[in-house]
């Protein structure tokens, strides 16, 4: 009977000193990073041959510009593909006599 007490303590220390070590050590899980949601700038203006406002989007973080227009005779939304700003202003910055270093930021 003292044999089995003795085991039965052993075993619940060991148990005991298990749980403390488990919780001094580090976990080490990888953990993303959150990207955060981009910002947009939204200009209003008119574009040539369209009868209409456009909406121009400036995407701000992630450097592209694009558009859209409500079309009211056809009832329908229309959309401009996006233009990626960085390569039209690293192309304007290749001009001869331009001293500033091209990119959108």
């Amino acid at each position: 009977m003292k044999s089995t007490v003795i085991w039965a303590l052993v075993g619940l220390n060991l148990l005991l000193a298990a749980i403390v070590v488990a919780r001094v050590v580090p976990i080490s899980s990888a953990q993303a990073q959150v990207r955060r949601p981009s910002e947009y700038l939204m200009i209003p203006g008119k574009a040539n041959g369209l009868p209409y406002t456009v909406v121009y989007v400036v995407d701000t973080t992630n450097a592209t510009l694009g558009g859209m227009a409500y079309d009211d005779s056809r009832k329908r939304m229309e959309t401009m593909q996006a233009i990626d700003l960085n390569r039209i202003y690293s192309a304007g910055a290749a001009l001869p006599g331009n001293t500033q270093k091209g990119g959108y930021k």
